[in-house]
């Protein structure tokens, strides 16, 4: 418990650091993170039957990354990010020359694993420059809104947890922690536009409200994701934590969708 609670508070640290110290190290920081989960997925998946392109998928994500990166902090034009496209193609081409058993299996695992893993944080770098320069209150606020679900969630669930959420996939989760959750969530948001501004109160309780729910429902995905593949964690570079899948598995769902809604508010 002394472990968890020391990497917990340490993790914390480092996030926030990350937002705070520019653009550049935000951007920076949170691509290698998704390159990271990419590789800790490409570790749980890899079986007999499933043997991702590590070497074309880690490349494929990296060149993406860092194209987006360039183009947040002003370097290139959003255009050039389209160069990431062939790399697509060629994962498609490898498997020709493989001798595999289910070359597809392979192709879909490591095309998966782009898009689950390692995409879902260059859209939550995305919301740093979601108002057209970098302002860190936005992510900043996303990632408290996320710890104040998990914490609701928790606190409410073991206080009065009775039905089951997802019992096949997540037996401890109750449908109470899932309502207790998302409403201390969006309680926080609404206290963040006093201190945080970049949005109307509105937009950070609609914003709770969508990582409330669909927070809960990407740590439901993760954990659908490790029963299939048989494993109790994604890593452990965290320890008493698990891996980086394990402790972002909400925002893998959430920040794409936060992210549609702030843009469909520009």
């Amino acid at each position: 418990m002394l472990t968890r609670a020391i990497t917990g508070l340490f993790f914390i640290i480092v996030l926030i650091g990350a937002l705070l110290l520019g653009e550049v190290v935000f951007t920076i920081f949170f691509s290698l993170v998704g390159i990271g989960a990419l590789y800790e997925f490409y570790g749980i998946a890899k079986s007999e039957d499933n043997k991702p392109n590590v070497i074309l998928g880690m490349l494929t994500a990296i060149v993406l990354a860092v194209l987006v990166s360039l183009h947040f902090v002003g370097v290139i034009p959003f255009k050039y990010v389209w160069v990431f496209i062939p790399f697509f193609s060629f994962i498609f081409i490898a498997s020709l020359y493989q001798k595999s058993k289910l070359p597809f299996n392979d192709i879909a695992y490591t095309i998966l694993g782009i898009i689950y893993a390692c995409i879902p944080f260059l859209f939550f770098v995305a919301l740093g420059f979601i108002s057209g320069s970098f302002n860190h209150y936005i992510p900043l606020g996303f990632l408290i809104i996320l710890w104040a679900n998990d914490t609701g969630a928790y606190l409410s669930g073991r206080s009065f947890g009775k039905h089951k959420l997802f019992e096949r996939i997540s037996p401890n989760k109750t449908w109470e922690g899932f309502v207790g959750g998302v409403l201390f969530a969006m309680l926080i948001a609404l206290n963040l536009e006093q201190y945080f501004g970049s949005l109307q109160k509105w937009e950070w309780v609609t914003m709770a409200a969508i990582i409330g729910v669909f927070g809960t429902l990407g740590d439901l995905v993760e954990s659908m994701l490790k029963r299939s593949l048989g494993v109790k964690d994604s890593g452990n570079i965290l320890p008493g934590h698990g891996g980086l899948l394990d402790r972002f598995d909400g925002l893998l769902i959430a920040a794409p969708l936060v992210f549609l809604f702030l843009l469909m508010l520009q």
